[in-house]
C-alpha cells in the first residue's frame, strides 16, 4: 500500500464568518409579470416616445372643452379661409399671409381683421376656427374608436372564451358563424347597418364594434385551446372549480397580454375606419367634425388652401403610427420570449 499523503493539520479549520463570501448567489428583482413587462417597455425608446404623443392627444381632444380657443361650431363668414397666423411669427405660412397673383398679401387685413385677431391653424370656409375644430374632431374620432374597440372587446373575448372552452360541436358551429361574418365585406355590412340607424356618432361605433370583433375571437379562440390542456387548468376542474371561476381566475390573466396588445392594433383601425367613412360622407355628419369630415372638407381647397387638409391630415397620421409603434412595443414587452 502507498504510504498515505498527511495534510496540515489546519486545513480543516473553519473559515472566519466575515470573511464568508457567497459567490454563488444569484440575485434578481423580485417582479410580477405585470411589472417585467413594463421593465421590458421602458427600454423600448420608440414605444415610450409613441405613448407620450398619445398621452398628449388624449389630453388636448378630451380637455377641448376647456383649452379650445373658439367654439368648434361657430360660424364667421368674414373670416373665411384665413391662413395660420402666430402672434409674433414672421414666417411665411405662419404670419397670416397668402400668396395671391405673384404677391403675398396680408389676409387678415384683407378680411378686416383687427390686430388681435389671429387662428392658429387658420379657419376654413365659414370662417371656423381649424384648430378647435381639430381638436373637436380627434376627439370624436377618438370616443368613436373607443368605444367601437371596448365593445368588440366585450363580444370578441366572451364569444371567443367560450368556444375554445366547449369545444365540440359547440365549438364548431360558433367558427361556423364567424366564418359567414368574415365572408361579407365589411363595408357592405357598416352601410347597411349605418342606413337602418341613420347616420350618426352611435351607428357608425356600432357598425365598427359589429364587423371588427371576429378578430379578437378567433386569437382568444385558439388560445383557449391551448390553455385549457394546461395543467393548473385541468387540476382545478378536477378540484371542482367552475368554469366562470378557472376563465377569470386561469385564463383571463394568461390571455391579458394577447387582449392588450390586439386591443392597441384595432383602436388606429377604428381610428381609420372612422375617418374613411366620413370622408365619403356616410359618417358623422355635420355641423359635428371628425378627422374624416375634416379632411373632405379641407380637400375641396387643397390646390389653393393645403393646411386646411395637411393639418387633419398630420394628427391623423401621427395618431395612426403612435398607436402602432406603441403595440409593437407591448407586443415585445409582453413576450416571454423576448431577450435582453
Amino acid at each position: 500500500m502507498a504510504d498515505e499523503v498527511k495534510l496540515p493539520a489546519d486545513s480543516f479549520e473553519p473559515l472566519d464568518k466575515s470573511k464568508h463570501l457567497d459567490s454563488e448567489k444569484i440575485a434578481a428583482p423580485n417582479l410580477t409579470f405585470m411589472q417585467d413587462a413594463w421593465r421590458r417597455l421602458k427600454k423600448n425608446k420608440s414605444a415610450i416616445i409613441a405613448m407620450i404623443i398619445l398621452v398628449i392627444f388624449f389630453v388636448l381632444a378630451f380637455g377641448s372643452a376647456f383649452i379650445s380657443p373658439h367654439n368648434p361650431n361657430a360660424v364667421n363668414p368674414q373670416y373665411a379661409n384665413l391662413p395660420p397666423k402666430w402672434p409674433g411669427i414672421h414666417i411665411n405660412g405662419l404670419n397670416g399671409t397668402l400668396e395671391q397673383a405673384g404677391s403675398r398679401v396680408n389676409a387678415y387685413q384683407a378680411a378686416g381683421a383687427g390686430a388681435g385677431v389671429h387662428y392658429w391653424l387658420g379657419t376654413d370656409y365659414l370662417g371656423r376656427d381649424m384648430l378647435s375644430r381639430i381638436l373637436f374632431g380627434t376627439r370624436i374620432s377618438l370616443t368613436v374608436a373607443i368605444v367601437a374597440t371596448a365593445v368588440d372587446l366585450l363580444i370578441g373575448v366572451t364569444f371567443g372564451l367560450f368556444s375554445g372552452w366547449k369545444g365540440g360541436w359547440i365549438d364548431n358551429f360558433m367558427q361556423r358563424v364567424i366564418e359567414i361574418i368574415m365572408s361579407i365585406p365589411t363595408l357592405v355590412v357598416v352601410v347597411l347597418l349605418i342606413l337602418i340607424l341613420k347616420p350618426g356618432m352611435m351607428s357608425i361605433t356600432l357598425a365598427i364594434a359589429f364587423s371588427s370583433w371576429t378578430t379578437m375571437a378567433r386569437l382568444i379562440r385558439a388560445q383557449t385551446l391551448e390553455l385549457k390542456e394546461q395543467e393548473y387548468v385541468l387540476a382545478a376542474k378536477t378540484l371542482g372549480e367552475s368554469s366562470i371561476k378557472i376563465a377569470f381566475k386561469h385564463l383571463l390573466p394568461n390571455l391579458s397580454s394577447i387582449i392588450i396588445i390586439q386591443t392597441m392594433f384595432t383602436i388606429p383601425s377604428a381610428i381609420f375606419f372612422e375617418a374613411f367613412l366620413s370622408f365619403v360622407g356616410i359618417g358623422i355628419s355635420a355641423p359635428q367634425a371628425s378627422l374624416g369630415t375634416l379632411l373632405n372638407d379641407g380637400q375641396k381647397n387643397f390646390q389653393f388652401l393645403p393646411y386646411q387638409m395637411w393639418y387633419p391630415a398630420i394628427v391623423l397620421s401621427v395618431i395612426m403610427i403612435a398607436f402602432n409603434i406603441f403595440a409593437d412595443g407591448l407586443r415585445d414587452a409582453f413576450d416571454p420570449q423576448t431577450k435582453e
